[in-house]
C-alpha cells in the first residue's frame, strides 16, 4: 500500500476528552522518525476514522506540540492494516478477525508478506456488531440469513471488518457469500433498485450507526431480519454467538423488530512489535485511568470503561497464535491479567 495517500492533520479539533498521554520515553535512535505518527484507520465516513480524528488530538495535545500526528483514511481496514504493517503507519485500525486473517493467512492476507512486520495485540477499544438489513417493501421475502446465501448484497464495503465478519458468518452457516461492491452512499438507491437484496448494517457498543448507515435510514424505510433460531444455534456452537441489540435506542424509526441479533467482533488499534514498549505502557495506563472520561466523551467506549482489563483479554484470545505488545504485556502482569500462554512480541 502505498504511502502517498492525502494526509489529513486535525491539530484544530476540538475534543471532549481529557488529554491523557505522555510520551517522554521516545528512543532517541527512533526520534526523528517518531516526528511524524501516522494512524492509518479506515473511510471517512467510518467510525474507526471518527475515533481516530478525536483521538489525534487527543495525542498532539499530550505530546506537547512536538509531534504532529496525523490520520490516513484508506478505502478499507484491511488497507489501513497493510498500510502500517507495509511501514506507511504507526498505528493501525483493525479487529479481532482480522488479525486472524493475518495470522493463519487467509482472506487478503494470503500470501501476504508485509514490508516491515505483522501487527499485533496492542490496544483493543470497541465492539461492533454486524447484521442484515433490508429495504421495507421488500421485507416480506426474507425470513432467516438463509434467504440472502447466493443473492447480491452489500456486505459493507471490501475489506471491512464487518465484511469479514460476515464472511465467517456465512463460512460457519454453509451460505453463498455474493457480495456486490458499492460506495457507501449508494447503498440507498442500490436497495430500492433491487440491484442488491440487502445490506450489513452495524452498530458499535450497541448504540451508534456509523455516518453513511445513518444517511441511509433517514432517507428511506428499512426493516431488518434477525438470523432463525436455528442459524442462532449454528453460530453459538462456531463461537458467534449474536448478541442482543435494543433497536429503539439505534434506529431513528421502526425498523420491523426491537431486538436486534447482531454477531459481534471486537475492533482495535494495533501497532508494530517495533513501538517501544514504555510507550504503549503509558498509554495504556493513561486509557485506563482516563476510561470514564473517554466513555463520556463517545458512548462507543462503555464497554472499554465496564472492563478495561477483559476487553484486552478479549482480544488477544480472538487470536492468541498473533503476539503481544510488550507494553500491553507490561501493563496485563501489572493488573494480575496476563496468561503465560500467550507470547510477548520480539521475545524467544
Amino acid at each position: 500500500m502505498s504511502g502517498k495517500r492525502p494526509v489529513y492533520s486535525f491539530s484544530v479539533f476540538v475534543a471532549a476528552l481529557v488529554a491523557v498521554f505522555t510520551f517522554s520515553a521516545i528512543d532517541p535512535a527512533n526520534a526523528q522518525e517518531r516526528k511524524s505518527i501516522r494512524w492509518a484507520t479506515s473511510s471517512t465516513g467510518s467510525y474507526g476514522y471518527k475515533v481516530a480524528a478525536q483521538m489525534v488530538k487527543v495525542l498532539e495535545d499530550a505530546l506537547g506540540g512536538q509531534y504532529t500526528v496525523t490520520v490516513n483514511p484508506y478505502p478499507s481496514t484491511t488497507a489501513a492494516m497493510k498500510a502500517t504493517m507495509d511501514g506507511d503507519a504507526e498505528i493501525g485500525y483493525t479487529a479481532d478477525v482480522g488479525m486472524a486473517d493475518v495470522y493463519k493467512g487467509e482472506g487478503a492476507f494470503k500470501d501476504y508478506k508485509p514490508a516491515k512486520s505483522r501487527m499485533v495485540h496492542t490496544w483493543y477499544a470497541y465492539p461492533m456488531e454486524s447484521f442484515m438489513a433490508v429495504y421495507a417493501p421488500k421485507a416480506d421475502q426474507f425470513k432467516s440469513w438463509g434467504d440472502f446465501s447466493g443473492k447480491p448484497v452489500f456486505f459493507t464495503p471490501a475489506g471491512f471488518m464487518n465484511w469479514l465478519n460476515f464472511r465467517r458468518i456465512y463460512k460457519a452457516l454453509g451460505y453463498n457469500f455474493k457480495h456486490v461492491q458499492i460506495g457507501e452512499a449508494a447503498q440507498g438507491d442500490a436497495l430500492q433498485a433491487g440491484t442488491i437484496v440487502g445490506a450489513v448494517c452495524y452498530t458499535t457498543a450497541g448504540k451508534s450507526l456509523p455516518s453513511y448507515w445513518r444517511e441511509t435510514e433517514l432517507r428511506l424505510d428499512i426493516k431488518l431480519i434477525n438470523p432463525s433460531p436455528d442459524e442462532v444455534k449454528k453460530l453459538t456452537a462456531a463461537n458467534l454467538a449474536p448478541t442482543e441489540i435494543d433497536a429503539t435506542k439505534v434506529f431513528s424509526k421502526d425498523v420491523g423488530v426491537k431486538t436486534v441479533l447482531g454477531v459481534p467482533l471486537l475492533f482495535a488499534y494495533n501497532m508494530l512489535a517495533d513501538m517501544p514498549e514504555e510507550i504503549v505502557y503509558k498509554m495504556l495506563s493513561k486509557f485506563y485511568a482516563e476510561r470514564d472520561n473517554l466513555a463520556k466523551a463517545d458512548p462507543g467506549f462503555e464497554p472499554m470503561a465496564r472492563d478495561f482489563i477483559g476487553m484486552q483479554v478479549k482480544g488477544i484470545n480472538g487470536e492468541p497464535d498473533a503476539p503481544v505488545h510488550a507494553g500491553l504485556a507490561k501493563f496485563l502482569k501489572e493488573h494480575k491479567a496476563w496468561n503465560d500462554k500467550w507470547k510477548i512480541a520480539g521475545s524467544k
